[in-house]
């Protein structure tokens, strides 16, 4: 099997560009070494703070957030970072060719359970001026010139599109290596499962309640079959069995709090998720437009989220537009 460096030279990426991700997967096997030890280690509960948005850190929330920032500092290709965790963005080295947006443990709900956690991660190239600002980040997740996650589970997975495609790597637990396990990632266009927190549902807007309405009904609905619900409160989980068998995840606005479009965010979480979707042949919208095709507004921005098998998503989309 090849190695992730192997991969990423034979798709003639930029030198600078394949050491970034070579980094990212570095500090993403520290990361998982954390998430193993656990208890044992002490790393699992609250850390006692908030980040900026408002939610009770844990303590590995912490945790890999310093070992990705740190990593990222010392990275001579890195001209700034944007995190989850960060208030504002960090600036890293002048002269570095890259921002790196970052959320550094997906699912923290899961933590103290033992379920599955991820890390996501966005790579734009820099602008020539320095020094750099917020503005530099808000651009459209069609500039992207990499994207993926790395899943903590059964086994140690990374996702990622940099080049042509999207590959799955197995991180081996022999060699330490991450390890090419599927060149080709493609996504069904048709599925018969979805993934949505179904508690929510009576706070939902009127077409995302009529569409999973239909979906419950199955074949004596109009759908005309059965759907199957799986949800695991994890967004790099959820994306993860999506890109390996197809299936529709949303996380859609809901009226609890009006004046945020939705939970997920848009530079650390619904832009690098799109892109994989999208190139692995599925579709990534909010509930009016492709997320890839957004402007951002600020690096905290939050939007609602439908991805997944393109037929179905497109289908989820048709209740919101009419068409």
């Amino acid at each position: 099997m090849q190695r992730l460096p192997q991969v990423l030279q034979s798709q003639l990426l930029q030198p600078a560009l394949i050491t970034l991700l070579a980094t990212l997967a570095d500090g993403c096997r520290d990361i998982a070494r954390q998430i193993s030890r656990g208890a044992v280690a002490g790393v699992l509960g609250n850390a006692g703070a908030e980040n900026v948005q408002g939610e009770a850190q844990k303590k590995l929330d912490v945790i890999a957030n310093d070992i990705l920032k740190a990593l990222l500092l010392a990275e001579p290709s890195v001209r700034a970072l944007a995190s989850e965790e960060e208030t504002e963005i960090v600036a890293a080295n002048p002269d570095g060719r890259f921002l790196v947006a970052f959320d550094p443990l997906d699912g923290s709900s899961n933590i103290d359970i033992n379920g599955s956690v991820g890390t996501i991660f966005s790579i734009f190239e820099a602008p020539g001026a320095t020094p750099v600002t917020e503005a530099d980040f808000l651009r459209p997740g069609r500039q992207q010139i990499a994207a993926g996650y790395v899943l903590y589970g059964p086994s140690v997975m990374l996702a990622l599109t940099a080049g042509q495609g999207v590959q799955f790597y197995t991180l081996d637990p022999v060699s330490n290596e991450f390890l090419l396990t599927s060149e080709r990632v493609a996504i069904p266009a048709q599925t018969q499962e979805f993934a949505i927190n179904m508690s929510n549902q009576r706070f939902w807007a009127e077409p995302m309640r009529r569409y999973i309405a239909d979906l419950l009904l199955g074949k004596d609905g109009p759908r005309k079959k059965n759907f199957n619900m799986r949800w695991v409160a994890a967004m790099v989980s959820d994306v993860h069995r999506i890109l390996c068998r197809g299936g529709i995840f949303s996380y859609p606005w809901d009226r609890r709090e009006p004046d945020k479009p939705g939970k997920l965010r848009l530079m650390y979480e619904a832009n690098p998720m799109a892109l994989l979707i999208e190139r692995a042949g599925g579709e990534a919208w909010t509930d009016a437009a492709k997320i890839l095709d957004l402007q951002p507004e600020h690096i905290h921005q939050r939007v609602p989220v439908i991805l997944g098998s393109a037929e179905e998503v497109l289908h989820c989309i048709s209740y919101h537009t009419g068409r």
